[in-house]
C-alpha cells in the first residue's frame, strides 16, 4: 500500500471515476426540447392524445381477451403516461428557462437601445436650444426689409440734395457764401460739400 501511494502524484488532480456519459450539445438539445414543449402545448396534441387513449380503452375492453395487451386496470397505459409526464415536465421547464434567457437578453438589448436613444434625444435637445439661441441673434426678414427701405430713403434724399446742389451751382450760387445764402442742409462729404 505504501508503494501504491508513492506512485500517485499529488500535484495532479484525480481523474473522475465512474461511467462517462456522452457529451450533449446544449444548444441542439435545447432546441429539441423547445420543439417538444411547443408540440405538447397545442390543441392538436391534446386531440391526438385523447384519440390514442380512447383507442387504447376501446381495444383493451371490447376486443376478445386473447387480443388484449393491457387488461382492465391498464397498468401498461399508466406506466406510459407516467413516463411521458416525467419527461414532459423537465422538457417544458428547459424550454421555459431558454425562453426566459432570451427574454433577459432582449430586455438588456432594449435597455441599451433606450439608453442610446435617450442620449441622442438629449443631444438633439441641446442642439435645438443652441439653434434657438443663435436664431435670436439673426436678422429677421422684416428687420432686413426695414433697413433696406431706410437705406433707400437715405439714398433718395442724398440724390435729391445732389440734384439741388448741381442746380444751384448751375445757377451760380455757391454754397457757404458770406451773405448766408447757403443751402438749408447740413454739409457732408456725400454731397461734395467741404467744410470751410
Amino acid at each position: 500500500m505504501t508503494e501504491q501511494r508513492r506512485g500517485e502524484r499529488l500535484d495532479l488532480p484525480r481523474e473522475p471515476r465512474g461511467v462517462r456519459l456522452p457529451r450533449v450539445d446544449q444548444e441542439t438539445f435545447g432546441r429539441w426540447a423547445e420543439g417538444i414543449a411547443r408540440g405538447m402545448g397545442t390543441a392538436l396534441f391534446i386531440v391526438y392524445m385523447t384519440l390514442v387513449l380512447a383507442l387504447w380503452f376501446v381495444w383493451n375492453t371490447l376486443v376478445p381477451a386473447s387480443l388484449r395487451f393491457d387488461p382492465y386496470t391498464f397498468t401498461f397505459l399508466t406506466l406510459i403516461l407516467s413516463i411521458q409526464a416525467s419527461y414532459a415536465a423537465p422538457l417544458i421547464l428547459l424550454a421555459q428557462n431558454r425562453q426566459s434567457d432570451r427574454d433577459r437578453v432582449a430586455l438588456e438589448e432594449d435597455r441599451r437601445r433606450a439608453t442610446m436613444q435617450k442620449a441622442e434625444t438629449e443631444y438633439l435637445a441641446r442642439e435645438i436650444a443652441a439653434l434657438r439661441i443663435a436664431l435670436g441673434e439673426v436678422a429677421t426678414r422684416d428687420f432686413v426689409r426695414s433697413e433696406l427701405s431706410r437705406l433707400a430713403e437715405e439714398l433718395d434724399e442724398a440724390a435729391q440734395r445732389r440734384q439741388r446742389l448741381e442746380r444751384r451751382q448751375r445757377e451760380g450760387a455757391v454754397p457757404g457764401t458770406a451773405d448766408g445764402a447757403g443751402l438749408d442742409e447740413p454739409r457732408d462729404e456725400v454731397d461734395g460739400d467741404r467744410s470751410r
